[in-house]
């Protein structure tokens, strides 16, 4: 067995220095932050920082400087201090004199970005991006794709849990015909100012339930061993394709070429077998235990994320947001779970698990189903701690 770990076990204090990477002169006044946490600040007169207090786990650390590169450096956090030199470098001045400006975004593209990256939840419709004019966002109409990129840092201010959210890097990606969305940025998040203790209560309320039942919290769950603990349950599934519905859409899209440029009708029958599921799936009822889904790594506290098949994840604890939905075939109504239930790819043989509950490597994990739905509006820096609950890390009620 593996021996569970606390993520508040330990800190560390990373401190260093911000640089110009030609001339190595000090940067001044600089923002210094550690993407994905609350964490950051700025440099002195000699470009020096210090961040107390950084939960062990890895980062990574970035430094935002006017006429320059956003500059990140991983790092690996332990309870020794941690000295960095970030060298950050001068943006071009070959085109000084000359100003480019961008096509401006499509306000029916900008509005489907908005909808796409903050999502539609409770939570996310408290959501609002308050520097719209640094997303420029482009529409491929022949890739049926929707990119997006921030000029400098794209803020959002979510209401519901009670941060300002700056994007820096931002670079977004929607593709229709794949139904595929990623996205990758640096954001860093700071605690929106009130007096009201009301409010205060609510947006921490409001953070836990966010928390309850998040990737996050699942990863924790399986690196401390406590998946059933802590109201999961892991199920192996299987998909196959309905050879029926591969057949139809062959002959389908024969008869397309075949009658290009021609009104012509599909056979009913062909209709009939497209309207059946293209594939089946097949849920193994036995839950899978932690330890089929990780394995200890090469050092004493290291634990990654390992399974060979598709695993599917329920959060027992908590109903779905009102707005979830599985939409279903055309003329027929959704789908409206009663369970908050996700689907876990792992593109590799297996990753890392940090201490804080993030993957080392986030591109080695494809997830669908309502750990796709969550987005923005859900989004808590990597180190958010719930408050103790009897039984449960994130026991939380509805979302408000």
């Amino acid at each position: 067995m593996l021996v569970a770990l606390s993520a508040t076990a330990q800190t560390g204090v990373v401190s260093g220095v911000a640089r110009d990477s030609v001339t190595r002169a000090p940067l001044p006044f600089a923002s210094v932050f550690l993407a994905n946490t609350t964490r950051g600040t700025v440099t002195d007169e000699a470009g020096r920082f210090t961040l107390p207090g950084v939960p062990v786990g890895s980062y990574d650390v970035v430094v935002s400087y006017l006429g320059y590169r956003l500059t990140r450096q991983s790092i690996f956090v332990t309870a020794e201090p941690l000295a960095v030199t970030l060298l950050a470098a001068p943006i071009s001045n070959q085109l000084a004199g000359v100003t480019i400006r961008p096509r401006p975004s499509r306000p029916e593209d900008y509005r489907r970005f908005v909808s796409l990256f903050l999502g539609n939840s409770a939570f996310s419709k408290q959501c609002r991006i308050r520097n719209p004019k640094a997303a420029r966002v482009d529409y491929d109409a022949q890739a049926n794709e929707l990119t997006a990129e921030a000029l400098g840092y794209l803020q959002v201010d979510n209401m519901a849990l009670g941060y300002r959210i700056r994007f820096h890097g931002l670079h977004f990606q929607m593709n229709f015909g794949q139904q595929v969305l990623t996205y990758y940025a640096w954001p860093v998040f700071e605690e929106l100012p009130t007096k009201n203790a009301a409010q205060r209560a609510k947006w921490a309320a409001n953070r836990q339930a966010a928390y309850a039942g998040s990737l996050t919290h699942f990863l924790r769950s399986v690196r401390n061993g406590r998946v059933a603990d802590e109201g999961f349950v892991a199920n192996r599934l299987r998909r196959v394709a309905n050879p029926r519905w591969v057949l139809a859409d062959s002959i389908l899209n024969v008869e397309r070429k075949a009658h290009a440029g021609q009104v012509w009708q599909p056979h009913d029958t062909l209709m009939r077998m497209l309207q059946e599921p293209p594939r089946f799936a097949y849920l193994y009822t036995l839950p899978l235990p932690a330890d089929s889904l990780r394995r200890p790594g090469n050092s004493s506290k290291q634990v990654m994320l390992r399974f060979k098949h598709l695993t599917q994840v329920t959060y027992t604890r908590e109903k779905p947001d009102p707005a979830y939905y599985i939409p279903t075939a055309v003329g027929k109504p959704p789908i409206f779970p009663k369970q908050q239930v996700s689907v876990l790819h792992l593109l590799r043989s297996e990753t890392e698990i940090t201490p804080t509950g993030q993957l080392l490597n986030p591109l080695t994990v494809f997830t669908e189903g309502y750990w796709g739905f969550e987005k923005v509006g859900e989004l808590l820096p990597v180190d958010y701690e719930p408050a103790p609950a009897p039984g449960s890390i994130g026991g939380a009620g509805k979302k408000q």
